[in-house]
């Protein structure tokens, strides 16, 4: 077991948390400045609660710029990781070059498309007669500078998968303290306005891209050529899949922004608070929820590599005591700002500026009631982070998507029937109550499926010192018996024969649990991608390709599975065999070897294949079965036996050829 491993299996999990934790809350409060600053010093200045309301009417379209930035950003980082698993640069550096570009070319098309419909836009997410002209004067500034915004937000993803945290946490740092020293000076200093918080938001934003291109000059990973940025559909669909959950997750944030924006709008009308009032408050009243939220998150993102590797190791144990003093920790950020919100709200609500009696009442009405279970919405992100660090990212989705599309949306919509303006402000706790009980039942059902007993089998983890000749890789259609004819060769030739026994290893190196280092590639769930890419299914994937290679460094042997034969592909005395057979005989030997019916020995037959083939596509970027990724493809119909001994005698000549040419 490694350093690092021993570290996360080992040490005290309060002093992991704090290791992790603390820098992962700090990027996540710097990225929220951006947000948050500009509508302090704007509510303070001359223009008040109506330039809060052009801010806050402009940030759901921004947002919408962010959810294709992050999507490239994340999956292209996720390419990134498994690339590094497989030792494929060459692929890496055409992920994230042409996420680059492409997240170019969209934000010239945002950039288009938001002057061209300007007006349109702006109305449709809340803006009024009184506050559309401060709304396009700070959304023309800001549109403008779209993309270098979305370009810096897709690199900083990339970097951190790169293994530099740091310096992505620091390219944030540094605009946001220069939007933050720049917005006084242009607002009051120069007497510019919400033009004045524009333009200090946009220069911040430059200035961020410029240090975090930068990057590309000092890579760890991989290295960016003109080739980069050359279009491979192929790579770049996957990409867009692995980023696909980022992208839902924020576009969820601009349509909950655009219902509530016009119920408000619709509501706040009719009442005597008006419409920009209402638009304005919850503008406010969402950025500092932003903030609460953003420390929880900080948090289990930190845990996720804690979580990750001892649920891999199946150290439920440590999973729980992470998981609970996470939620502990979850439980006092949410109570003390419930405490705050509720007794005392007229503080954070004068740091945007004091206004009328009218403003102050709709402010405090709103963060009493729409932050009323702001306790149970931490705990809600917190879970959907939880199960993704445990490899559940279904899970993840049902939990994140329960709360903020099923349950938010509809009541938004409903409540204002019945509560005026004020039901937008009952949607938030009313969704947060049933979100709450859903996420409750999940994390109980999962603790409960998890159990704390090892179980042992008694398979030999040695590795065997074996003669010098090829490398033998076998894959093989589920029944066609592939795993016999690879023991009938290993023991014609006389080298030592690995199937279960490379998970085996893998998991005695890596300190994870064989069943789950066994079990990674039987998942074919529609977010089979994702799940590849979560943290324990990662250490398993590395685990499991060091064993395949350190094996295969002893010498001569044959290797089942476990796509081995493209983990070892820079071998060169590597012989890849595929071994196939008619589906009819196949299921007739599942039949015997498990005592299926028929019907269920084509279910396994056909759920087998899919797994491989799905797992060897996600791992490798090639086709499983395809016959130009092999040496030798053979039918095994025509017997064990007979089959064993045509690879045998394949591969021996194979020796010989070597031999003569020595």
């Amino acid at each position: 077991m490694n350093e690092e491993n021993k570290f996360l299996g080992n040490e005290k999990i309060s002093k992991l948390l704090l290791k992790f934790s603390i820098p992962c809350i700090l990027s996540l409060l710097i990225s929220s400045l951006y947000n948050i600053v500009d509508q302090i010093f704007i509510g303070n200045s001359e223009i008040g609660y109506l330039g809060n309301a052009a801010t806050t009417v402009v940030f759901p379209i921004t947002i919408i710029s962010v959810a294709f930035a992050w999507c490239l950003g994340d999956g292209s980082a996720a390419f990134l990781s498994l690339c590094q698993g497989r030792k494929n640069t060459k692929d890496a550096d055409k992920a994230i070059g042409n996420s680059i570009l492409i997240s170019f070319v969209i934000s010239i098309l945002f950039v288009a498309l938001g002057f061209i419909f300007m007006d349109k836009l702006l109305y449709l997410f809340g803006a009024s007669n009184s506050s559309i002209g401060l709304a396009k004067d700070y959304f023309t500034i800001i549109l403008s500078a779209i993309p270098i915004y979305m370009l810096a937000n897709t690199v900083n993803s990339i970097i951190r998968a790169d293994g530099s945290p740091t310096y992505s946490m620091f390219s944030t740092l540094i605009g946001a303290i220069l939007n933050i020293i720049l917005d006084p000076i242009f607002i009051f200093a120069f007497k510019m306005g919400i033009k004045g918080a524009a333009w200090a938001t946009i220069i911040g934003q430059i200035i961020s891209f410029i240090v975090s291109f930068a990057y590309f000059f000092k890579s760890k990973t991989f290295k960016l050529s003109l080739n980069s940025f050359r279009i491979d559909f192929s790579i770049f669909g996957n990409v867009v899949k692995l980023g696909v959950s980022t992208f839902i997750t924020q576009m969820s944030i601009v349509i909950i922004s655009l219902v509530c924006n016009i119920m408000l709008a619709k509501y706040g009308a009719m009442s005597k608070y008006g419409s920009d009032i209402p638009i304005a408050v919850i503008g406010i009243c969402m950025k500092v929820f932003t903030i609460v939220i953003n420390i929880v998150v900080g948090i289990i993102l930190g845990a996720q590599p804690i979580l990750g590797y001892n649920f891999g190791a199946k150290k439920y144990n440590r999973v729980k005591e992470t998981f609970k003093i996470v939620m502990i920790s979850t439980f006092i950020v949410g109570i003390l700002s419930t405490v705050i919100f509720e007794v005392c709200p007229e503080i954070i609500i004068k740091l945007f500026g004091t206004e009328d009696s009218l403003y102050m009442e709709f402010a405090i009405k709103t963060f009493k009631i729409f932050l009323m279970f702001i306790t149970f919405t931490c705990s809600i992100k917190v879970i959907s982070i939880f199960f993704q660090a445990v490899g559940e990212p279904v899970k993840a989705t049902i939990v994140s998507l329960a709360r903020d599309i099923i349950l938010f949306v509809p009541l938004v919509i409903i409540l204002p029937k019945y509560f005026g303006v004020e039901g937008p402000l009952y949607a938030a706790p009313a969704a947060d109550f049933f979100a709450i009980i859903i996420s409750t039942i999940l994390v109980v059902v999962f603790f409960k499926g998890i159990s704390n007993e090892e179980k042992e089998a008694n398979i030999n983890t040695n590795i065997k010192k074996s003669k010098e000749g090829v490398i033998i890789t076998i894959s093989r259609e589920h029944g066609s018996q592939g795993k016999y004819i690879g023991k009938l060769v290993a023991d014609k030739l006389e080298i030592p024969y690995y199937y279960k026994e490379m998970t085996a290893i893998a998991a005695k190196e890596s300190g994870l649990d064989k069943e789950f280092v066994s079990k990674i590639n039987q998942s074919s769930n529609i977010m089979h991608d994702l799940y590849l890419t979560t943290s324990p299914v990662q250490y398993a994937i590395d685990a499991q390709n060091k064993a395949i290679r350190k094996i295969a460094e002893k010498g001569s042997c044959v290797l089942v599975g476990r796509a081995a034969d493209y983990v070892l592909q820079d071998y060169k005395n590597l012989i890849r065999i595929f071994i196939y057979a008619p589906k009819d005989y196949r299921v007739r030997n599942v039949m015997q070897m498990y005592n299926d019916s028929q019907k269920d020995a084509i279910k396994n037959v056909e759920k087998s294949d899919k797994n491989r083939a799905s797992y060897y596509k996600i791992i490798s970027e090639k086709t499983w079965g395809d016959v130009n990724n092999y040496d030798l493809c053979i039918n095994s119909s025509i017997g064990k036996e007979k089959t064993a001994d045509i690879i045998c005698e394949y591969i021996n000549k194979i020796n010989n050829n070597i031999m003569l040419k020595k």
